[in-house]
């Protein structure tokens, strides 16, 4: 097996692992800003400080995993091969960096309901 292929398969999965978890991570987190806004009821400087420990954390699993699943595996030499490699790999990256970014959403949306119940509980109480 040469090894070329194997350095080519690396030197096109990493940056553009680097690269979709760069934007992935830039999109989510510039729009997030309104939620934890909103969560946070404008305070913000925690509003701020959460969400980038989110995107830290976002980065450090996604970052992780990219380098975890970096493997090639070329059983023949041929280029074919390393194309069909690289499609799997770089298609499952996608694949959780969606995941990753749903998941995130899921708890952008969980915590803003968590705040508007606690709103509506603070009424409550004041009403009282």
């Amino acid at each position: 097996m040469e090894t070329t292929k194997i350095i080519i398969g690396y030197a096109i999965y990493l940056p553009v692992a680097l690269f979709l978890t760069y934007y992935v991570s830039k999109t989510l987190f510039k729009n997030s800003k309104i939620y934890m806004l909103d969560i946070f009821k404008g305070r913000e400087e925690i509003a701020n400080a959460t969400n980038k420990l989110f995107e830290t954390g976002f980065y450090l699993l996604n970052l992780g995993f990219a380098l975890m699943i970096l493997e090639m595996n070329l059983y023949e030499d041929s280029y074919q091969r390393l194309i069909e490699e690289l499609s799997y790999k770089i298609g499952g990256f996608t694949i959780y960096l969606g995941l990753m970014l749903f998941l995130n959403l899921y708890f952008f949306f969980r915590g803003k309901r968590k705040a508007r119940e606690a709103q509506t509980e603070e009424r409550l109480v004041f009403k009282a």
